[in-house]
């Protein structure tokens, strides 16, 4: 293997590597592409019919002087004896989803071939998701895992929490990168920590590679999945898929260029599908992110994946 000199432009500013957080927000166009105002406020089922959920709502939304015909189940007795006369409290459909995002900054995750950095696409798939969810009036939280201390936004809802949460994001990535080299932390922790974001019941969705999770990942996911609903967006770049046997030449972050020998990759096509098809009999459905494609691309699974929550 040879080296050059570290070229005199920041590799950290080029496209696929440097991740901005205004690219992050102006993806929310993107995730609301054909999604009409009236069919966010049905219930979001699956197959091809949209239903109005039926039922009176659960969360509270105004009170009011009691009329014919009204149920006195819902008498408010407060109002009532307050004025003396009858009230009762009506009630509205919401769709209260809490999810954290879960995003893979480790250095592994920093490596790409096609289009973008496998950190990158994570971020950008995220992103197109957790506009979706505020959009549908869903809080959206976010734990960045890298090597060093977890960036660590709490859930709360509305625009404001995607400017928090891409912005984030963005310094997360840019810290990232410039660590330098080293080893992979364990996973494990992450999930923690999203337990301690979470109500019961709650979504919590992680794109990953899942390359060196730690010993304890297995455990620890089998745990929060009997609380927790689970999502998976596995990260895959082009070249674990359809590598090549060859020389190719490789930039690492310092700057440092060279060339590396491969060989064929067998069954590697496989390997993502078979993790996947693992997380599902453990009850953790996924999707497969593949770099080269980009947002697009993306925005229809993460659509798919809306439905899941």
């Amino acid at each position: 293997m040879t080296a050059s000199p570290a070229p005199t432009t920041n590799p950290y500013q080029a496209p696929g590597i440097h991740l901005s957080g205004e690219t992050l927000m102006g993806l929310r166009h993107l995730a609301r592409r054909g999604v009409s105002p009236s069919s966010r406020t049905l219930a979001g089922l699956p197959g091809g019919i949209v239903t109005k959920k039926r039922g009176r709502g659960s969360e509270p939304d105004d009170v009011r002087l009691w009329s014919e015909g009204d149920d006195m189940r819902f008498i408010d007795r407060n109002a009532t004896a307050r004025t003396g006369e009858l009230h009762v409290r009506t009630h509205h459909d919401e769709r209260d989803r809490t999810v954290v995002l879960l995003a893979d900054f480790r250095p592994s995750m920093l490596f790409g071939t096609r289009r973008a950095l496998r950190s990158v696409a994570a971020a950008e798939a995220l992103a197109l998701l957790g506009w979706r969810v505020v959009g549908d009036g869903g809080r959206v939280g976010l734990i960045v895992a890298g090597a060093g201390e977890p960036v660590v936004i709490r859930p709360s809802g509305g625009e404001r929490a995607m400017i928090a949460v891409t912005g984030a994001m963005a310094q997360a990535h840019a810290v990232a990168l410039s660590a330098g080299p080293k080893e992979d932390p364990p996973f494990g922790p992450m999930l923690n920590l999203a337990g301690s974001l979470l109500p019961s019941g709650g979504h919590l969705v992680m794109a990953t590679a899942l390359d060196t999770p730690g010993p304890e990942f297995d455990g620890l996911l089998t745990v929060l999945a009997e609380r927790l609903s689970i999502r998976l967006l596995l990260v895959s770049d082009a070249f674990e898929r359809m590598r090549s046997p060859g020389f190719y030449p490789f930039a690492t972050p310092d700057g440092q260029r060279g060339t590396i020998q491969a060989v064929r990759a067998e069954g590697s096509t496989r390997s993502a599908d078979d993790r996947l098809a693992e997380m599902h009999r453990r009850g953790i459905e996924g999707l497969r992110i593949d770099v080269e494609t980009g947002p697009e691309a993306y925005a229809p699974l993460m659509e798919r994946l809306d439905a899941m929550l």
